[in-house]
């Protein structure tokens, strides 16, 4: 999932707060309330985001970044912001084992055109800044009615299942002086409700339910954690890199309501 090439859309603007005030009014606000006095270094190519132009299904848009701390730093923790959206924080992934590089994905909700912020922190504790945008068709995904039928949506709740890719030789041999990393791939059962949602039947709201942490452990020592929000799609898709000497995984989800699932996999061989 995390071996498509991405596009590197970070900008060499000098100003920060110019270039993303001029084309953001949200944005000023948000950084204020989540960063406060903090300095945000724009990443240059330490953050490389890979976003559509436009998105084909404003539901389910995949959403990834490629990220490489500095020399001698690693990065602790990553934060996903789509600034239009009704909960712009969109994902949080926070390493228990901090990376020199680490990618993601996931598909999202995309309610309408955004700016995409990606802010990482490193081990320094500076946090560096990438921005994208991606335009919509406009049919405000997180009031879009569900995909599936509630109650049938709540009888598979949970389920998950784990592809974990361990890197092969070619890889290691092409990231001359960098470890090459496997992939731990996460589809989850989970109707994703927004709280914006009607039902098409009752034509009243269907009440927010949404995955909310997922906790992830290779070889029995805690490595991550993700944080969700309404912006994950129904049923998510989420990959990140994991170390390549890792050989079992487990995940463990609590969604909003307080249900807790796990899935366990192993790679190939082990």
């Amino acid at each position: 999932m995390l071996k498509r090439p991405l596009i590197v859309l970070a900008t060499a603007t000098a100003g920060l707060a110019t270039s993303a005030q001029a084309n953001d009014p949200s944005w000023p606000d948000l950084r204020a309330a989540l960063y406060a006095d903090q300095s945000l270094t724009l990443a240059g190519n330490a953050i490389r985001i890979d976003t559509p132009y436009r998105t084909q299904d404003d539901t389910r848009t995949r959403i990834a970044a490629s990220l490489r701390a500095p020399e001698g730093q690693t990065i602790q923790s990553v934060t996903v912001i789509l600034d239009e959206n009704p909960m712009p924080v969109s994902a949080v992934f926070d390493l228990h084992q901090p990376l020199p590089q680490f990618d993601f994905e996931a598909t999202m909700r995309v309610n309408g055109p955004t700016p995409v912020h990606v802010v990482a922190r490193t081990s320094d504790n500076r946090l560096l800044m990438s921005e994208s945008f991606v335009k919509t068709s406009g049919t405000g995904a997180c009031a879009a009615p569900p995909g599936t039928d509630p109650e049938k949506a709540l009888a598979s709740l949970g389920r998950m299942q784990l592809d974990v890719t361990a890197p092969d030789l070619t890889a290691r041999l092409t990231q001359a002086g960098t470890e090459a990393a496997g992939t731990l791939g996460i589809a989850i059962s989970h109707p994703s409700h927004s709280g914006m949602q009607m039902d098409q039947i009752s034509l009243l709201f269907i009440p927010a339910r949404y995955v909310h942490t997922l906790d992830v452990d290779i070889d029995d020592t805690p490595f991550a954690r993700i944080t969700g929000s309404i912006s994950l799609s129904e049923n998510p898709q989420v990959a990140i890199s994991i170390p390549a000497a890792a050989r079992a995984v487990a995940v463990t989800m609590t969604d909003t309501d307080g249900t807790v699932s796990r899935g366990q996999a192993s790679v190939a061989g082990f």
